[in-house]
């Protein structure tokens, strides 16, 4: 389905007058609010691949309609999102998932709603039906080196898959660990794992990234081998300088202080991105700032004065990604949510007074730091957001708009009701 920006043109229009009587206050009394709108406009986040079909649960799956049954209907649904939002210009494939069968032909394919090609995946936290061995018991960590060299190969062959759609990094997430005390030796694991890290790090072309992402728990509860972010922070310093660590807002265990991890990695120079989505008890995979939007704008607050710090571009040095998987919501309008609440926590921390912050710091004077922080979570923001998608040409309220197009019912007449998504 492709949007005709005719439509978007005329709902905003409709809209119009509403938006700017909510957006007088900031044109005419804060100063900071045209830089504010400009980076929003340039912060683009990346739809991971696997998002736009229904989730499930190991109890069940409760499909929607309309999804998308082939790589070239995951692109048109992700191009419908930035045709709305004008935020989500790139999408993250996952292999073997989305393997192309004609790059050109999925490229021009991209080029034509405005997509760029993100982080590719591996998975060898499934068997595939052609694999001539089990990852059963683990992939890189495995003891048996033909499981081993298998989960290697996997990873260089999405790295070509990468170079040829013009990607520039690889995301490592490993479902190896344990179930049971005794099952694995730790310390093997662990170089079992470096070793295979680094013959897939050497085959990175010199202008990639490779993001090492952990997890707390899940398939494996009793120890993962990339369970925290002091492992992966090893990884990534023991591989060299294309490595990171990679921050899903899921994969810690509950109350884990996550802004504080995001500064420090930062500090050090290995942060490489995020997954982001939300969470009440541990990697749930809900819409992002659905459950603990204070802690979104608190990590955002920490990345806008690190990144600053170091001079880092805001929209290229670090991987702004979604990873989410639901059940019960239509999987673009969590999309669409997903980016808002993003947009929102990251217009909210470009607000904080960092010189008054610091002051009240120097000052051990708490309450004013604390005020100056929730002054700024407590500000709305969404007229910024909404202007920002009005000059890039997308809609003041895409969620809004979908709905009134009724565009899951158009893809249901287009794709069929019992389509399920590729890779799910």
């Amino acid at each position: 389905m492709t949007l005709d920006p005719n439509i978007i043109s005329d709902y905003n229009s409709r809209h119009l007058a509403a938006h700017q009587r909510k957006l007088s206050y900031w044109t005419q009394e804060v100063a900071t609010a045209e830089p504010i709108i400009q980076k929003l406009i340039d912060f683009q986040i990346a739809i991971p691949s696997w998002a736009l079909g229904t989730g499930g649960t190991r109890f069940g799956r409760f499909g929607g309609g309309g999804e998308p049954r082939s790589l070239e209907d995951k692109i048109d649904d992700v191009g419908l999102l930035h045709a709305l939002n004008r935020a989500s210009g790139a999408i993250s494939l996952h292999i073997p998932w989305d393997i192309p069968t004609d790059v050109a032909a999925i490229q021009q394919q991209a080029s034509s709603h405005g997509l760029v090609f993100d982080a590719v995946n591996s998975n060898t936290f499934q068997d595939q039906p052609d694999q001539s061995v089990s990852y059963k018991f683990g992939s890189l960590q495995h003891v048996d080196r033909v499981v081993r060299q298998q989960a290697i190969d996997h990873n260089i062959d999405v790295i070509r898959h990468g170079i040829a759609l013009g990607s520039k990094s690889l995301t490592v997430w490993l479902s190896d660990g344990s179930c049971f005390p005794g099952q694995l030796n730790f310390r093997k694991a662990f170089e079992r794992t470096l070793s295979g890290l680094q013959e897939i790090y050497a085959a990175l072309p010199d202008d990639w990234k490779m993001f090492v992402e952990y997890k707390a728990f899940e398939p494996n509860f009793y120890s993962m081998t990339v369970g925290d972010w002091g492992s992966s922070y090893l990884y990534a310093n023991k591989l060299g300088p294309k490595a990171y660590t990679l921050v899903d807002l899921g994969h810690h265990l509950p109350n884990a202080n996550i802004e504080q991890i995001v500064a420090i990695l930062l500090n050090e120079g290995k942060l490489g991105g995020f997954h982001f989505n939300d969470s009440k008890y541990g990697d749930d995979d809900l819409t992002a700032g659905s459950i603990k939007p204070y802690q979104l704008f608190l990590i955002f607050n920490e990345l806008v004065d690190g990144m600053d710090a170091r001079g880092m571009s805001h929209t290229k040095d670090l991987g702004w990604m979604i990873d989410a998987s639901h059940n019960v919501k239509d999987p673009l309008e969590d999309l669409l949510q997903s980016v808002e609440a993003i947009q929102l926590a990251y217009a909210q921390a470009l607000l904080v007074d960092r010189t008054a912050l610091e002051e009240a710091r120097d000052a051990n004077d708490v309450v004013t730091a604390q005020e100056i922080l929730q002054d700024a979570f407590r500000t709305d923001v969404r007229p910024l957001v909404a202007e920002a998608r009005l000059r890039a040409g997308g809609a003041l309220n895409p969620l809004g708009l979908f709905r009134q197009l009724d565009v899951r019912q158009q893809l249901i007449n287009e794709r069929g009701l019992k389509t399920v998504a590729t890779g799910l």
